[in-house]
């Protein structure tokens, strides 16, 4: 049901790979085109008027009534017949109303910005869910399992209770398990969010969707692909997004009393009529009235608001999924954000170097660069950035979940986690780097400790600036991630967050949206599937940058399509904007009926008058509608989003 009580068709929820592709183009959607046939039918008709061809004219309105109350006069029937009242069904009876007394024009005319509204408004729905494609591509398409002392390969759907998978270096694990053999490191951080891969071994816990590294595993199966960490996030995701579906929009909650009120009182006015004076004359009063109280303005206000407000925020790189987004995003108190990719880069750095008595920070660097410069983890690849020269190593191994051994320059060189080479005298510095929330490696050579290297994934440039100005602007700020609470501490102290919620699974994030949501609004904003479920919970979800996965941006309401954190307080602060201006329109509207309605029924005004003011109404709402696309306050931004030219423009 839309917010005028027209009928607009949900479907059932999305499943896992049966997914709908809604209208992409506003051409395509029907209420449109019908909007437009009528709009035209009645210009054409209102321009044979004046040629004088006045049965041309009437022809041609009563086409364009037609063909625009195809688009809400069934939707306001059916519901009728099932004892619910809206918006849809008042129009329906002021367009009855209007013919009747021979404003066939009239009639026509709120047809046709009536169908024009269901239009766009229809075109913003469509757009908001697009399916978990990119959920499932998470899965492999086969698995191999041991079963009667074989490797068979079997479809992912076929793993039972207790079946052991091989996962191969670089396979994503079919379904959620436990490690019975093998050490490895996994990247994870599509389902907990987690920056740094996760050495996992014997008897830890792993997960559906996540990437093995260079080790070799045997997974006892402990889920069903039906019942996995993936499938429970698909599962959320649903069942939040038909909540959401749900909900009802601005309109709709005015349009409640509104319609029977009308109704009644149009009812009322007859009957007395009748019993009081000349039956009529207070019919013709009635149907005035009626006519006086067809919300017009109200109805083209909120969606001509909203189309110049997303197309304001588009034009900017921030693309709100529909009007009740946006009015949803202008109601937001809280602001839940997760970690890693939001608020960090997702790239991690060189931090910290401690080197031993001796040795120097550059030296360091290059002993352990020159194991590195052969390995594909992330810590590799923020060591070779910070070294500013790679000697050539030989004979190098990795020893899996521990580290890496080699030769450099004819002595053996050794680097680590902190429990497989002992820091020594370096210690307190490792102690150090871990509280502040960086990955320390220690590196021997020759059985001597040389230094340490500390690697974290860093805040973006503009986190800091960004909270400040939420803090600024009264919201509530808090930091959702998957990472230990070390490094989520360390970093939200740096950041300037006091809320912090750390070690989270998906699920978990949900929750804490969840409770979030009992003290006000509240939008989560992520860029991973690991916050698919919390984007859908939140009140509204905002997905952070172009590179985001595909189901974060389809679970979100908002989607923001550069990386610069910038763009949030931005996005907010015209969103409030926007709401504030839809306010004013619905305010206007209600006004204007609350005083024509009287004037009407003490027959001050005729339909000719009652008409006039209508029509001046609306070009006032949809010319205060059209300030919305005026985002002023918005930064313009270059197309390239980490282009410094974009930087500067969002500065200014």
């Amino acid at each position: 049901m839309d917010a005028c009580g027209c009928e607009i068709p949900a479907g059932p929820p999305a499943r896992a790979g049966e997914v709908e592709e809604p209208a992409t183009e506003l051409w395509q959607v029907r209420e449109v085109q019908l909007g437009l046939l009528s709009g035209a039918l009645l210009l054409a008709g209102f321009l044979a008027g004046l040629a004088g061809w006045d049965t041309v004219g009437l022809v041609l309105a009563a086409a364009a009534l037609l063909v625009g109350g195809s688009t809400f006069v069934p939707g306001a029937l059916r519901r009728l017949a099932r004892g619910k009242l809206g918006v849809g069904l008042l129009m329906t009876i002021g367009a009855v109303g209007a013919t009747l007394l021979g404003q066939v024009e009239e009639a026509a005319a709120l047809a046709f910005l009536f169908s024009l509204s269901e239009g766009l408004e229809e075109y913003s729905l469509a757009r908001t869910r697009h399916g978990l494609r990119a959920l499932l591509d998470l899965v492999p398409q086969e698995a191999t399992v041991l079963r009667g002392g074989r490797e068979l390969v079997v479809d992912p759907a076929q793993l039972v209770l207790g079946d052991v998978m091989v996962v191969r270096p670089g396979e994503r694990l079919a379904t959620d398990g436990t490690v019975r053999a093998g050490r490895s490191a996994l990247d994870t951080s599509a389902i907990t969010g987690e920056s740094m891969p996760v050495e996992t071994g014997p008897g830890q816990d792993v997960f559906a969707g996540s990437i093995n590294g260079t080790g070799a595993l045997e997974v006892e199966v402990t889920s069903t692909a039906q019942d996995n960490s993936l499938a429970r996030i698909v599962h959320v995701v649903e069942a939040e997004q038909s909540r959401r579906g749900a909900t009802q929009r601005l309109a709709d909650r005015i349009a409640g009393p509104l319609v029977p009120g009308i109704l009644i009182a149009a009812a009322l006015t007859v009957l007395l009529g009748a019993l009081l004076g000349d039956p009529s004359v207070w019919v013709h009063r009635a149907l005035v009235m009626v006519v006086a109280a067809s919300p017009c303005a109200l109805a083209i206000s909120v969606p001509v608001t909203t189309v110049a407000s997303i197309g304001a925020a588009s034009r900017r790189g921030i693309l709100v999924k529909g009007g009740a987004a946006m009015e949803a995003l202008g109601k937001v108190r809280t602001v839940a954000l997760d970690k890693t990719g939001t608020l960090t880069r997702n790239q991690p750095v060189v931090i910290d170097v401690a080197p031993a008595a001796g040795t120097d920070r550059e030296q360091v660097l290059a002993w352990a660069a020159a194991l590195e410069a052969r390995s594909e983890h992330p810590l590799a690849t923020a060591i070779l950035a910070a070294s500013g020269a790679v000697p050539a190593a030989q004979d190098v191994e990795a020893v899996i979940g521990a580290g890496l051994v080699g030769t450099v320059d004819g002595a053996r060189v050794r680097l680590g986690k902190p429990d497989w080479v002992d820091p020594a005298a370096l210690s307190e510095d490792v102690a150090a780097m871990q509280q502040a929330g960086a990955t320390a490696v220690v590196v021997e050579v020759d059985g001597h400790v040389v230094g340490a290297i500390g690697v974290r994934d860093e805040l973006r440039p503009e986190a800091v600036e960004v909270i400040a100005g939420f803090r600024d602007r009264g919201y509530t700020v808090a930091m959702l991630t998957g990472d230990n609470h070390a490094t989520a501490a360390a970093l939200a102290a740096e950041a300037g967050i006091e809320q912090v919620h750390a070690g989270l699974r998906p699920e978990d994030k949900s929750t804490v949206v969840t409770g979030l949501r009992g003290h006000g609004a509240t939008a989560m904003v992520g860029d991973g599937v690991n916050d698919a479920p919390a984007l859908a919970t939140a009140d509204v979800g905002v997905a952070m940058g172009a590179m985001g996965t595909d189901v974060a941006i389809e679970t979100a309401d908002v989607a923001l399509m550069g990386d610069d954190l910038r763009l949030l307080p931005f996005a907010f602060d015209h969103a409030r904007r926007t709401r504030a201006i839809m306010l004013q329109n619905v305010a206007l509207s209600l006004v204007l009926i609350a005083v024509l309605i009287p004037l009407a029924l003490l027959g001050i005004l005729g339909l000719a008058a009652v008409v006039l003011i209508h029509e001046v109404a609306e070009v006032l709402v949809i010319a205060n509608g059209v300030r919305a696309g005026r985002a002023k306050n918005l930064p313009t931004l270059a197309a390239s989003p980490t282009d410094p030219a974009r930087l500067e423009g969002a500065r200014a």
